[in-house]
C-alpha cells in the first residue's frame, strides 16, 4: 500500500475546504477511511494533535476529484472506491447491483435467530438456504459464513449481478457449498423445490411512482431493475411468497425485506399463501421493514409437487 505523508494541519484544512463545497461530513470521513485508510480514530487524533503526521493510502490530490464526482455527479462513494463494508466483511460493489444497506444486515440476524429456535439453541449442522435476488452477494456470503455445512443457492435475474456476486463469494467464503443461478426468483431452483430450510430476499419493493423521486445517488446510479417493485411495490414480494409453500421444506423459513409501509400487506400475502407464524420485525429505527413466516410442518405441510 502506498503511504503518503500529510500533516494534520494540512489534512484538516483540506477537509474544511471540501465541506465548504458541499456534502456531508460523515460522507467525506467515510471517503477518507475507505480510500485513504484514515480511520475515524486517526482523524480525531489529528484534531487533538494537528501538528502530528498522517499516513494516507491516497494523496489529497487523488481524493479531491473523487469528492468532486460525488458532489457534482451524485456518484455514490461506494462506486468511486469500488468497495463497501457490510457486517464483518468488505464487498466489491459496482453499478451492476444495489449497494448493500446497513439495515439489511438485520435480515441475517433474524434468519439465524429463526434457526436457533432448534433444541439447545444451535444451528442445524446441515440444511439448504437460498438468497433470492442476491445482487452483490451480501446475504449469500453472510449465510455461507454462518452455516458452512449447508448447501446454498443465490439467484439473480441480472447476469452482471451474478458475476459480481460470484467474485464476492469466491473472495469472502471458504466453503464451496454454494451455487449461483441466473434467473427469476424460484425458477432456477425448481430441482430443489421442497428442500429449502431457509430463504432470504431483499427484492425490489419501491413503488414505480416513487422511484423518480429517489435521491439521484440512488435513482441515477443503481439498477432500476433492483429498485422498482411495480405499481404498488409488491410485484416481487408476491412472486416470492406465492411459490414459497412449494419451494420451502416443511418448517422452512422465509424472510423478506420490504418498504417501510408494506408490513401489513406482506404479512397478509404470507398468510394467504398458507405460511404460518408470520411476524414483523423492525429495523434499528423501529420501522417494520422485515416479514418472517414459515411453511407448516407435519400433516399441515404443503406437499412437494411431483
Amino acid at each position: 500500500m502506498v503511504s503518503v505523508q500529510c500533516s494534520g494541519q494540512e489534512l484538516l484544512a483540506w477537509r474544511r475546504a471540501q465541506l465548504l463545497r458541499g456534502g456531508r461530513a460523515a460522507d467525506l470521513d467515510w471517503l477518507l477511511a475507505m480510500a485513504a485508510d484514515l480511520s475515524w480514530a486517526d482523524l480525531q487524533r489529528l484534531r487533538i494533535l494537528p501538528e502530528s503526521i498522517a499516513s494516507l493510502a491516497s494523496s489529497l490530490e487523488v481524493l479531491e476529484p473523487l469528492w468532486s464526482r460525488h458532489l457534482e455527479g451524485h456518484v455514490p462513494l461506494q462506486h468511486l472506491v469500488g468497495r463497501c463494508p457490510w457486517r464483518d466483511f468488505e464487498l466489491r460493489v459496482s453499478p451492476a447491483a444495489l449497494i448493500p444497506r446497513q439495515e439489511t444486515e438485520l435480515l441475517i440476524d433474524f434468519a439465524l435467530d429463526c434457526l436457533q429456535e432448534q433444541p439447545l439453541g444451535r444451528f442445524p449442522a446441515i440444511g439448504r438456504w437460498a438468497d433470492l435476488g442476491t445482487g452483490s452477494g451480501a446475504l449469500a456470503i453472510a449465510l455461507a459464513r454462518a452455516l458452512p455445512g449447508w448447501d446454498g443457492h443465490a439467484v439473480d435475474l441480472s447476469a452482471a449481478a451474478v458475476d459480481l456476486a460470484h467474485a464476492n463469494l469466491n473472495a469472502l467464503t471458504t466453503s464451496q457449498k454454494w451455487q449461483l443461478h441466473q434467473g427469476s426468483w424460484w425458477d432456477p431452483l425448481r430441482s430443489w423445490w421442497g428442500r429449502f430450510d431457509l430463504v432470504v430476499s431483499n427484492p425490489p419493493y419501491i413503488p414505480s411512482g416513487v422511484v423518480e423521486a429517489l435521491d439521484p445517488l440512488v435513482r441515477d446510479h443503481e439498477p432500476r431493475q433492483a429498485l422498482c417493485g411495480g405499481e404498488d411495490g409488491l410485484d416481487c414480494c408476491k412472486a416470492i411468497v406465492e411459490l414459497a409453500p412449494q419451494a420451502l421444506s416443511p418448517g422452512g423459513w422465509l424472510l423478506i425485506e420490504h418498504h417501510h409501509d408494506q408490513s401489513d400487506q406482506v404479512l397478509g400475502l404470507m398468510t394467504a399463501a398458507g405460511l404460518v407464524f408470520s411476524a414483523a420485525r423492525s429495523d434499528l429505527n423501529g420501522v417494520k421493514r422485515f416479514a418472517i413466516a414459515r411453511r407448516p410442518q407435519g400433516a399441515e405441510a404443503v406437499l412437494r409437487p411431483s
